[in-house]
């Protein structure tokens, strides 16, 4: 889904950079001969060339521009970062029914691929500047995804979204309950955890503090439809709401959850300034691999700091969840489209994903890149979690995610439909059946069956 990047505020891509790691590994054919896709070709060139990238929230790469155009004089990026995902769709969306004003190189989120996928002869097909010779280099479902009916490859992978839960011990602690990494675990159900126990356990910890268990509801419910099989469209592309008894009875748990005190009706993307974060109003928050660089930012935002106590626990109510994931693509209106597929490439290789995992918590979707010691071992990002092994985390909770099918209108879904919804059961204004019947009229208003 889409509302999955951050609305950041300013400076949280400063307060969670780091210094860059080496160059990728030259990338070089079984014949010796250099792939199109590695960059070399530029680096010979001296033709001046800028191209330009535009990207949102927190994918990690905007350190990485400055040392290409070291490797590539010739090379000049013009970056563009958009604070979310939703609003990254709306500015793809007006610049491509215009036919002009699309950058060289475009990030595409998971949620609205799809849409992207109806029209997908507007964008390279990456084949012809070497994707062949590179597509192993990523998880297989991810470069499955990005490849159309024809069997164009349109986009290289940059990070996968697999789920764990960030928790404040401190929090759990001074409420007598299991507060260190592997007791939390067991706290929530361990390999068998599930959304009951989850709020049966923040039922517990609200009894105990009087404080809410979660920030809001929306990133939960977001969560609990990830996690399907098939979440708001069926894999043939029709839609999979109403009738849908299994996402009823799961906004229903949710509803009841928020009725029982356990959200905090936080705004989403802004938890006060940060604030929230540091004063005790929640206790956990789930955590997608990209969303901890947002965690980190918002406690610094808010005045705290790695002594605040979050941490990160190899555990998801449910099992395995994905929430997000990117490609880079090289819109047809490229004037530079060689050029331009052989920045995305090297920005998705090995190394930069590494660069990228460090600075903001993107897990990597190359295989390579995964079992890196970049990622696997320390770096500001485990520091500030309480030393948590976030790689090994993250590969573990990668392991049994599904791509689930996202329908052309998924992110309206999830932004429009639900999120409505989700501020009636936060604000008490309206109980599971009434939300949810106002979520389908919504739905009949929104969206076309």
């Amino acid at each position: 889904m889409s509302n999955h990047r951050s609305r950041l505020l300013a400076g949280l891509a400063s307060a969670v950079s780091i210094t860059l790691l080496a160059t990728a590994c030259s990338g070089t054919t079984t014949d010796g001969s250099t792939s199109a896709a590695t960059g070399s070709a530029s680096a010979e060139s001296t033709e001046p060339i800028e191209l330009t990238v535009t990207t949102f929230g927190t994918m990690g790469l905007d350190d990485l521009y400055a040392k290409y155009e070291a490797d590539h004089p010739n090379i000049t990026i013009k970056a563009n970062n958009i604070d979310t995902g939703g609003n990254a769709l709306t500015d793809w969306q007006t610049k491509q029914a215009a036919g002009s004003g699309l950058p060289d190189v475009q990030a595409v989120e998971e949620g609205w691929l799809s849409k992207v996928m109806q029209v997908s002869d507007s964008f390279t097909d990456l084949r012809d500047y070497g994707a062949d010779d590179i597509k192993g280099n990523w998880v297989d479902w991810k470069i499955a995804q990005a490849t159309d009916s024809n069997g164009r490859i349109i986009g290289y992978g940059t990070d996968i979204g697999p789920q764990g839960v960030c928790y404040n011990s401190k929090l759990l602690e001074e409420a007598g309950m299991a507060s260190d990494r592997d007791g939390f675990a067991e706290l929530l159900g361990g390999d068998s955890a599930s959304w009951e126990t989850f709020f049966e356990v923040g039922r517990q910890y609200h009894e105990k503090t009087g404080k809410a268990w979660y920030d809001q509801s929306g990133f939960v419910w977001n969560s609990m439809v990830n996690q399907l099989d098939e979440g708001y469209y069926k894999a043939d592309g029709t839609l999979n709401v109403k009738d849908n008894e299994e996402l009823k009875s799961r906004w229903l748990m949710l509803a009841d959850a928020a009725a029982d005190g356990l959200s905090s009706a936080q705004t989403q993307w802004d938890w006060g300034g940060g604030k929230a974060f540091v004063d005790g109003s929640f206790a956990t928050f789930v955590c997608p691999g990209w969303m901890l660089g947002v965690v980190k930012g918002q406690v610094e935002a808010g005045g705290g700091d790695a002594d605040s106590g979050w941490d990160f626990a190899d555990v998801f109510p449910g099992g395995a969840s994905n929430w997000g994931g990117s490609f880079l693509t090289v819109p047809t209106t490229s004037e530079h489209p060689k050029e331009a597929a052989e920045l995305a490439a090297w920005l998705t290789d090995a190394q930069q994903q590494v660069s990228a995992f460090q600075a903001a918590g993107a897990f990597p979707s190359n295989l390579e890149a995964q079992k890196d010691p970049g990622v696997t071992g320390p770096s500001e990002l485990t520091e500030f979690f309480n030393d948590a092994p976030i790689g090994e985390i993250l590969a573990k909770r990668a392991e049994g995610v599904k791509a689930q099918y996202k329908g052309p209108d998924d992110s309206v879904i999830q932004e429009q439909v639900f999120g409505p919804s989700v501020q009636e059961i936060d604000s008490g204004k309206a109980d599971g059946p009434t939300s949810w019947d106002n979520a389908l009229k919504l739905l009949d208003t929104v969206v076309a069956s």
